[in-house]
């Protein structure tokens, strides 16, 4: 159920411009690339995708209004992306992912369902949230099922971490909502230890929380629910 690693190229090394990042929470990986999503790249990427910049964005100007604004880290192929922003018309979404064919199946989404309320950054999501995005500038952040790194030597990798968590929450506006998930149980409880010791988060439930209706079940997760895996949701509010 776990989708492959969801942000940035393999390597330890940062530009020498940012300060250095010694540990990796992916690895790319490359993907076979069919031609509506190499055509949506195509066709869809320069409007829709936003480069990497080393300075906030305007969201009003990026979307053409204002309107909550919610990030999403790793959406994978972006099919739970796009069903999300299609039932939320009055919030803006922004989905960070590096690999390609994820934002060229995402694209042919937004294409062929007319969303209008979705942008993408295809980077890490790292430097993504360190440049380009504002201190409190976010209504949300989802965070659906990332890379658990099931080995023990390389739990170190795994994106929730306390002092990326830090940088997350300087990011949400107060009372903007941090929502996680994983279907991985060791890493549920990474996560949960993590947040719980945020002193800028506070836990919606005794614990987890149940799946809040606006996340859809993915394929992946369906499968496994049915052979009896678990999948465990966080929901966290900043102070």
């Amino acid at each position: 159920m776990t989708k492959p690693p969801h942000a940035g190229p393999e390597t330890d090394e940062s530009p020498s411009d940012t300060p250095r990042r010694t540990i990796r929470s992916f690895v790319l990986r490359a993907g076979r690339m069919g031609t509506g999503q190499q055509r949506a790249l195509e066709t869809l990427g320069p409007r829709f995708v936003l480069p990497f910049a080393r300075a906030p964005i305007d969201p009003a100007a990026v979307f053409g209004r204002k309107a909550p604004l919610v990030l999403e880290i790793g959406f994978g192929m972006g099919a739970a992306t796009a069903e999300i922003a299609a039932a939320r018309p009055d919030t803006d979404f922004l989905g960070v992912e590096v690999h390609t064919p994820g934002v060229g199946a995402l694209l042919k989404l937004i294409g062929d369902t007319g969303l209008s309320n979705l942008r993408i950054v295809q980077h890490d999501a790292v430097e993504v949230l360190e440049h380009m995005i504002a201190p409190g500038s976010l209504a949300g952040v989802h965070i659906f099922f990332p890379d658990p790194w099931h080995k023990k030597k390389h739990n170190k990798r795994r994106l929730i971490q306390p002092g990326f968590v830090n940088k997350l929450v300087t990011r949400l506006a107060p009372g903007g909502y941090l929502h996680c998930a994983t279907d991985w149980q060791p890493y549920a409880e990474q996560m949960l230890e993590v947040l719980t010791a945020e002193p800028a988060l506070v836990n919606t439930a005794e614990g987890y929380a149940p799946k809040p209706d606006y996340r859809p079940l993915t394929k992946f997760e369906n499968r496994g629910l049915k052979l009896g895996h678990g999948v465990w949701d966080l929901v966290f509010i900043r102070r």
